[in-house]
Formats: structure tokens, sequence, C-alpha cells
């Protein structure tokens, strides 16, 4: 019975994790909304499955590393309240992350969206 309680409290603190990040992190709420914008543009273009999955591994990267970008950033908050080199790095790396990630995924919908819109215009 214990365990039951336990996993049900790991999924229901991990929500709270999701819902606080989507309330108090405007870069994820852009991504999210782009993430809404690239799904409806799949399926305007009626992209394959194996398209799509690809975009989904790539929505879920960034969003994912933007959430951890918002932990590594709060800790380095919470641990160092003076301005620091080392601390600057950490949360600089941090968001390079997400930038790489969101770049990447930028690539991959060109390479995905691009033969899909010139069909339009045959």
């Amino acid at each position: 019975m214990d365990s039951k309680i336990s996993l049900i409290n790991s999924f229901k603190y991990a929500i709270e994790g999701v819902l606080f990040s989507i309330r108090h992190n405007r870069n994820l709420r852009i991504h999210i909304g782009v993430a809404f914008l690239i799904i409806a543009a799949s399926i305007f273009f009626r992209v394959n499955a194996f398209e799509m999955g690809i975009l989904g591994i790539m929505i879920i990267l960034v969003i994912c590393l933007e959430m951890i970008n918002s932990a590594i950033e709060e800790m380095v908050d919470l641990i160092i309240q003076e301005h620091r080199q080392q601390a600057k790095i950490a949360k600089d790396v941090s968001a390079g992350m997400v930038l790489v990630a969101s770049a990447g995924s930028v690539v991959v919908g060109i390479l995905i969206f691009t033969p899909h819109i010139l069909r339009l215009f045959r």
C-alpha cells in the first residue's frame, strides 16, 4: 500500500513541477506555443508518422531542456547569493543547451516541412 501511495505522490509532485514551470517560465510557455503551431502545421501538411515522431521528439527535447535550465538556474540562485563567475557560467551553459536544441529543432523543422510547403506551390 505504501508503494502505491508513494507512486501516486511521485506523479502528483511531477505534475506540480510541470504546472509550476508553465506558470513561472515565460520561455517554456513560448516553447509550448510553438509546439502547438508545429503540431497544427504537421496536421495541415499531413506529415507522415515518422516525421511526426521526429517532430514530437524534438518538441519534447526542447521542453525538457527548458525545464532543466530552469531547475539549474533556481538551484544556482539558491546556493549562491552573490554574483560569481562560476554561477554565471553554469547559467549561461544551461541556457546555451536550450539554444542549441532549439536551433537543431528549427533545422529539423525546415528539413521536414520544406518538401510539404514546396508541394503547395506546384
